[in-house]
Order: C-alpha cells, then sequence, then structure tokens
C-alpha cells in the first residue's frame, strides 16, 4: 500500500534513467520522451554540462536563503533581464508560484492607484496553477470543482476577444491588468496571433493596465524565441517563468518592467528556496546551452517537421480536427475525447499527453532532432489512424 496522497492517475510505469530523449523503465524498455516532463527538460535527460553544473554546485554550496547575497542569483536575474529586455526578477520555484507573485503585483499596483478592489481579466480555458489564487484565474470549472469559494477579483473573457476585452474595461472600472497565455498549454495548444497580441498591448497602454504574460510553459526557446511574446515584437509588463528554465531543477521567475518594475519592496513578497545556488546554476546552464547550440532554431524546424509529418501521415483520416502549435509545442486535435491513446503509445514505447480532452499534446525537449521528429510520427501517426477506425 502506498502512503502517497491519491493526487495523481499514474501511468504503470517508473523510469530509472535517461539519456538525451529516451527514457528507460526498470525492466530495461526504451521510450521515445515527447513530453520532456511536461516541458520541463529543456536538455533531455541526463545532458552531461548540466550534470557538471548541478553536480559542481551541490559541493559548494545548495542554499544560504535570501537573507544573503546569492551571485548565482543575481547572474541569472541579470541574464533573463538581457535576454527579455526586461528590468526586475523575482525568483521562486514554481510556476504557480510565479503566477501568484503576478498576481499580487497587480493588486498591488491597483492599490497604489487607490482602487479598493482590483480586478484582473483573465481567458476562457487558460491554466495558470492550482493555488487558490491561481486556480480561481484558471478557465477550467472541473479543476475549481470542490475549492469554491474561489478568489474573487477575475473577470473572464473568451481567449484573444479583444473587443470583449475592450467590452470588459467599458464596464468595470476596477481592472488593473490583463493576464495571457501566448500558447495555451493545457487549454489545448491555442495561439494568440501577433496581431492580437500588438492589439492587446496597445489596449494596456491606453487603459493604464499591467500586460502579464504566463510563459510558464511557452517560455525558454519552447516557441523559437526566448518568450513567445517576441513573436509579435511586443514587451509585458510582468512575465512568468518556471518549467523549461532549469531543466528539471525546481525553479520559477516573475520578471517586470515598465510601470510593473519598482512596485515591490522588501516584505512584500518572498521565498525561502526561491533562486538558491542549486536552480540557478541550472538555469544558467540551461540558457547557456540553447545559445549555444542553437536550439531555439532548432526547435522551429523540428516542430515544423513533426506538424508536417503528422499532417502527411494523417491526411484524409476522418477525426483529425486540427494539426497545430509554435516551435516545440505540438497540438493534434481529434474530434473525440482520446486520453486512452496515452496509454496506447506508453505500451508501443513513445511518451505523450492529451489534454483538453481531444489534443494530443507533444512538448518534446529542445534537443529533439529531425530524426527524432521522424521517429516520433512513425509511431504515433499509425496509433492514431487505429484510434480513430474504432
Amino acid at each position: 500500500m502506498s502512503h502517497l496522497m491519491n493526487t495523481y492517475a499514474r501511468l504503470p510505469v517508473a523510469f530509472t534513467h535517461g539519456e538525451g530523449v529516451w527514457l528507460f523503465d526498470e525492466t530495461g524498455k526504451r521510450y521515445l520522451d515527447a513530453l520532456s516532463g511536461i516541458a520541463v527538460s529543456t536538455l533531455g535527460h541526463n545532458h552531461p554540462r548540466l550534470v557538471r553544473s548541478i553536480a559542481e554546485q551541490a559541493g559548494s554550496v545548495l542554499h544560504t536563503s535570501n537573507l544573503y547575497r546569492i551571485p548565482r542569483q543575481e547572474e541569472l536575474g541579470d541574464r533573463i533581464a538581457a535576454l527579455s529586455g526586461m528590468d526586475e526578477v523575482f525568483f521562486c520555484n514554481s510556476g504557480c508560484e510565479a503566477n501568484e507573485a503576478a498576481i499580487k503585483l497587480a493588486r498591488f499596483y491597483g492599490h497604489k492607484q487607490h482602487i479598493e478592489h482590483p480586478e484582473i481579466i483573465v481567458m476562457e480555458n487558460a491554466f495558470h496553477g492550482r493555488t487558490l489564487a491561481t486556480l480561481s484565474a484558471t478557465g477550467n470549472r472541473k479543476t475549481q470543482a470542490g475549492f469554491e469559494p474561489l478568489v474573487t477579483g477575475f473577470v473572464r473573457v473568451p481567449y484573444k476577444d479583444i473587443g470583449a476585452i475592450r467590452a470588459v474595461g467599458e464596464h468595470h472600472h476596477n481592472v488593473v491588468a490583463v493576464m495571457l497565455e501566448m500558447v495555451q498549454g493545457e487549454g489545448g495548444i491555442n495561439i494568440a496571433d501577433d496581431a492580437f497580441q500588438r492589439e492587446l498591448r496597445a489596449l494596456c497602454d491606453e487603459r493604464g493596465w499591467l500586460l502579464i504574460c504566463d510563459e510558464v510553459q511557452c517560455g525558454i526557446g519552447r516557441t523559437g524565441h526566448w518568450f513567445g511574446f517576441q513573436q509579435s515584437g511586443i514587451k509585458p509588463d510582468v512575465m512568468t517563468l518556471a518549467k523549461g528554465l532549469g531543466s528539471g531543477v525546481p525553479i520559477g521567475a516573475c520578471v517586470t518592467s515598465g510601470r510593473a518594475a519598482g512596485l515591490f519592496g522588501p516584505g512584500n513578497h518572498g521565498s525561502t528556496f526561491g533562486g538558491n545556488p542549486l536552480a540557478c546554476a541550472a538555469g544558467l546552464t540551461t540558457l547557456a546551452e540553447i545559445e549555444e547550440k542553437g536550439l531555439m532554431e532548432s526547435a522551429v524546424r523540428v516542430g515544423d517537421a513533426i506538424r508536417n509529418g503528422m499532417r502527411e501521415a494523417l491526411a484524409g483520416v476522418n477525426g483529425v480536427v486540427d494539426i497545430r502549435g509554435r516551435g516545440l509545442m505540438v497540438g493534434i486535435e481529434l474530434d473525440r475525447p482520446c486520453g486512452d491513446l496515452v496509454r496506447q503509445a506508453l505500451d508501443a514505447g513513445l511518451l505523450i499527453n492529451v489534454t483538453a480532452e481531444r489534443v494530443i499534446r507533444l512538448l518534446p525537449a529542445l534537443v529533439f532532432t529531425e530524426q527524432d521528429a521522424q521517429t516520433l510520427v512513425s509511431q504515433l501517426a499509425p496509433l492514431v489512424r487505429k484510434f480513430l477506425s474504432q
């Protein structure tokens, strides 16, 4: 009997080790990892440079707390600021913590303007986390059910509907921010097009609202840019990061610029573990490897190879609604719930995920190659064909 709390519907497999884009279970069976720990293992598994960096830092100092200067944290903060063009970085441990910081910051911004009950516009099908505030911002009733009363102060609109956002601003005079995923991961790989992003940036400037970009899943090179917002040439006031930043070592960040910079002071927010030397060493190594090995450019090529390969392999197959994505975020939408494909793929030695009930989600490591893409297509397409023929 396991004493673990029953919070996950775990698949019946345990992995003992990994090499690159492959994982191995207790029997020695090999699996192609097309999920990378849900967009976390940016550099794949057992990456020599990352392993060396973590080991060297562990042999020096793991943790000192934010009561003291942490040079590695300062270095990583400088690097993120330089890559994003933004000003300040707060480090935490996860995406929901980064989004909590962003929500607190938006409310703090509102109170500075004497708005007693600040409101944040959020999107349908969004996913921002599972703490009470981020759960309330999330646009999924299934994940919210049973945890009421939810946190108030959120106004929900359809995804990428600038008219709806503008209308909310006309009728809700306490709005202080808009929170947006540039690519909705959990929502089914839905993309905020460049024109919408630019319109939203202009509207936020017009209204004096903060633009909060949740880049927890799509950031750190996954879309072919360091950050998803760079595709459209805009810059947010607040950006949240996590997942791929540490290539498997837990780390999150809330990044600010413009009117959002300089708001927090000592005592307004904090984290015991946030930005400790080990996590920051992993973050610095991840960013260096992405840049030096051209992994963002590779993400574009390989992502296109996966999408084009699946389109060709599934051409004319009834039940395929759409194949979409950006970089190494791939969604294959079917016309029916397809959760059973996860177990079928596992049995075939392939790790995938299904989200929004009908969307096969692929989030390979940035070290995935075009040859790996071909292997993925050759394994996944027959499974989808067979599933849709039943």
